[in-house]
């Protein structure tokens, strides 16, 4: 079995258990080999409330990598872009990744952006 294969058995694993609602939506991450998107979901209307990533942030501010500073940045983002639309919990969805490094860092920053897991 192929890395991204069982990164996709993990992510259907973890989606059976969690879904993202009006009052509690889903925080996705992805991780790519150049950027790290975190997105806010809401399951029962099949709509994106808000996104970000390193790849937007790095338009507006050409200081922005990948890495854990990077990812802290998109954390802190997303909490931002979710207490504009009155949004104070999420559940987390780690898509699949293991949970240390850049996929821990976006959940730190959201944290200290101010949302509640």
């Amino acid at each position: 079995m192929k890395k991204h294969d069982a990164r996709i058995k993990r992510k259907v694993r973890i989606r059976k258990k969690i879904s993202g609602c009006p009052d509690r939506p889903r925080l996705v991450v992805y991780r790519s080999n150049l950027h790290i998107y975190a997105q806010l979901v809401d399951d029962e209307a099949g709509i994106t409330l808000a996104a970000t990533s390193t790849l937007s942030l790095a338009k507006a501010n050409n200081e922005i990598r990948l890495n854990i500073e990077g990812a802290t940045k998109v954390g802190q983002e997303i909490a931002r872009m979710a207490k504009e639309k009155n949004i104070a919990a999420v559940t987390f969805d780690r898509n699949g990744y293991p949970y240390h490094g850049r996929v821990k860092a976006v959940a730190d920053g959201a944290r200290e952006g101010g949302l509640a897991f």
